[in-house]
Parts: C-alpha cells; structure tokens; sequence
C-alpha cells in the first residue's frame, strides 16, 4: 500500500483513473493492473488509520460533509475518492 502511496503523489494518471474507480472492486483492480500488490483489506486498513489519525478540525469537515478532508497522507489515496460511497473521506 506504501509503494500505492508514494506513486499516487506524483503520477496525475493513476490518480485519474482511480478518480473514475466506482467501487473499492474497481480501484483495487486499478490499483493492482498498474503493478501493485493491494487487497480490498489492505485499502480499507489503510483508510481506518486514517480515520483515526484525523485531526478534530479534519473530522468536523468529513462528519459535517461541508469539504474534503485532506492532510499529507489522505491527499494521495482518500480525497480523491472523497465522492465515493467506499471512501470514509
């Protein structure tokens, strides 16, 4: 999931087709045929640490919906799924 990670923070491609990913299925299939090992389990792992590493301000914008939450992190793999129903952005 780190090698997802630090790819997705440089590579404006692959943040755009997992933009289009319109379920976890489909962003994981993304995921792994661009060359990376990720499960369903490993990405909704990841995305429950986030949750608990938010900041208050950060968990007022996402229980509230009024933005996208977004810190160092959760820029690369959850604000841009902020939209869909699988990311707890």
């Amino acid at each position: 999931m780190n090698d997802l990670l630090a790819k997705l923070k440089d590579d404006t491609g692959l943040q755009e087709k997992l933009k289009g990913a319109t379920d976890l299925d489909s962003a994981v299939a993304i995921a792994k045929k661009a060359g990376f090992d990720v499960s369903k389990e490993d990405w909704l792992s990841y995305q429950a640490k986030q949750m608990l590493e938010l900041s208050d301000r950060e968990l007022e914008v996402v229980a509230g919906g009024k933005g996208e939450a977004q810190n160092e992190e959760t820029v690369g793999i959850c604000s841009w799924a902020s939209n869909q129903d699988w990311c707890p952005c």
